[in-house]
């Protein structure tokens, strides 16, 4: 179902943002105080736009209030950050994503009324420290603080084995929700498959689960 988005803040979150939920169909109109995001934006988003959010009247005459979902994702400053996701909740926005920078950003933003905040650098970081320090995991979602959904390469220990023989449920508690094998997808797969090096587990476990998991499979 297509969406009707306002991305205020186009610096390479913002920007990036706005591509991807372009490109998944949907409609946006792009914001930034500076005139050079916005014309590198323009032909991308539905709506390309130079404003400053921190304005009630300016967000007024935007149409913000036409908008299921508003992201704010300003960078460094804060107290624009602030202000605008503000302005946004006073405006009655249904609903507003709010970049934070930091721990007490966040908190703040929380307060003024934002419903989700998001964390790129710190999320990003942590995705990336899970990838380093593993030789099997390729990705990974957290879903909750305490568990995950990750992509893991079949090691060799696996090798021609069905589910049944590994018996990672009942070892682990990790439930393997998909087998990747090249572009294709095996979704809920049986028992009696068998996965091979090269093939990618899609499972769904806590912190500890797959950590015990890719330890005693570790290359």
């Amino acid at each position: 179902m297509k969406k009707q988005f306002i991305v205020i803040g186009l610096g390479r979150f913002g920007s990036s943002l706005v591509r991807t939920l372009v490109h998944s169909g949907h409609e946006v109109m792009a914001v930034d105080k500076n005139e050079q995001p916005v014309q590198d934006i323009a032909d991308v988003a539905t709506h390309a736009l130079q404003a400053d959010c921190t304005d009630e009247s300016v967000l007024k005459e935007l149409g913000a209030r036409n908008f299921s979902h508003a992201i704010v994702a300003i960078g460094d400053d804060l107290q624009a950050s602030i202000l605008t996701t503000m302005l946004l909740k006073e405006l009655q926005i249904p609903r507003v994503t709010a970049k934070a920078k930091n721990e007490m950003h966040g908190h703040v933003l929380s307060k003024v009324g934002a419903d989700h905040i998001v964390y790129p650098e710190r999320d990003m970081a942590a995705r990336l420290g899970k990838q380093l320090s593993s030789n099997n995991l390729i990705d990974y979602i957290e879903l909750s603080p305490t568990y995950n959904l990750v992509e893991i390469k079949v090691p060799p220990a696996m090798n021609a084995k069905s589910l049944k023989q590994l018996n990672i449920r009942a070892k682990y508690g990790c439930n393997i929700m998909a087998i990747k094998v090249g572009d294709y997808m095996n979704i809920s797969p049986k028992a009696e498959d068998l996965i091979y090096t090269g093939n990618i587990l899609i499972m769904i476990g806590s912190n500890e689960d797959i950590n015990h998991l890719e330890n005693d499979y570790e290359q």
